[in-house]
């Protein structure tokens, strides 16, 4: 069984020495074949340099980097076309992630057939105000939303099966709800293990105060693209016809009303009636219009590029020096 660790980071130099070593150390004492991909998502720090100091020394190693900061799902979604292990295991590069965790993933993997095992910090060493409360809270809306009960979506580490990452993809800033993706891609078996959580060791973390403004707006993204996302109009059309038969409803009555009930009355202009009908209608146009234009994006889509790779290290083709 072969592993594939695939390493998203920014601006990490001082931690990817101590982390290979670690790494490497678990797996020699574990006799794994692996391979390490380093993904630098534009750091402008030093960790290049070290990346490509690592690989002359470790034929194991391989190393992509991206032109400026494209975000850790690119760099997820980079590592994961490129990794070729039978298990592909994801950890963060701040050495808050153990890789002494490494085998019993791998175990679960192969021996309970898990597609996807995913670590939870049940114990953190993050600031509860700025970190343990919104992480709860971000878990506990996923889990209701997405129905994948996890405690902990966002957790660095995570083991899956090869062919569970070769056909998901990680877009926008949706690692965070990589557990979902997985589940709407029809793997079912969805794992947990708690695993430990350590303290920071060097620089500070790389997500800023909106990432909680962020986490929000993807959740609500992939409820509605896992839902609608190949069908918008069952959605919109849905809410077109809603208020088109409110619109529709108030109008109906506003012309009995006026043609045999009180004819002498108040002119429709006047009746706010006349304005909830009008309104609503319109509505329910855009509604319509809004589910044919998602209808025809579907169909007219077209797969772009996400990022662009300036220096590239893997096994056929090794690149001993780099020159910035």
């Amino acid at each position: 069984m072969s592993l594939s660790i695939v390493i998203p980071l920014l601006n990490e130099e001082e931690s990817l020495k101590e982390l290979h070593d670690w790494i490497v150390s678990v797996m020699q004492s574990n006799h794994f074949l692996y391979e390490i991909l380093f993904i630098d998502d534009g750091s402008t720090d030093n960790s290049w340099e070290v990346i490509t100091r690592l690989a002359a020394g470790n034929e194991n190693i391989k190393g992509i980097r991206f032109l400026k900061n494209f975000g850790k799902s690119q760099a997820l979604h980079a590592g994961f076309r490129q990794a070729s292990g039978d298990i592909v295991i994801t950890m963060d590069a701040d050495l808050q992630d153990n890789p002494e965790e490494i085998p019993e993933l791998v175990r679960m993997i192969e021996e309970e057939n898990y597609d996807l095992v995913s670590g939870w910090k049940k114990k953190r060493y993050d600031h509860a105000l700025t970190k343990n409360i919104p992480s709860k809270l971000f878990n506990w809306a996923a889990r209701r939303t997405s129905g994948v009960k996890l405690h902990d979506f966002n957790c660095g580490i995570k083991a899956f099966r090869k062919e569970v990452i070769k056909n998901i993809e990680v877009s926008g800033e949706m690692h965070r709800y990589i557990p979902v993706l997985v589940k709407n891609a029809g793997f079912s078996k969805i794992g947990e293990k708690v695993v430990q959580h350590q303290a920071r060791k060097f620089g500070k973390t790389k997500f800023g105060a909106d990432r909680f403004i962020n986490g929000f707006l993807d959740l609500i993204t992939i409820w509605f693209v896992s839902k609608f996302g190949k069908r918008p109009m069952h959605l919109f059309g849905a809410l077109g016809v809603l208020m088109f038969i409110i619109g529709s409803g108030f109008a109906l009555y506003l012309g009995i009303d006026k043609v045999f009930i009180n004819p002498t009355g108040r002119l429709l202009s006047q009746r706010p009636q006349f304005y909830v009908a009008l309104t609503a209608m319109i509505i329910g146009t855009q509604f319509f219009l809004a589910g044919f234009l998602g209808e025809i994006m579907v169909r007219s889509r077209k797969n772009e590029p996400r990022y662009k790779i300036s220096r590239e290290i893997n096994l056929a083709q090794r690149e001993k020096e780099y020159t910035p």
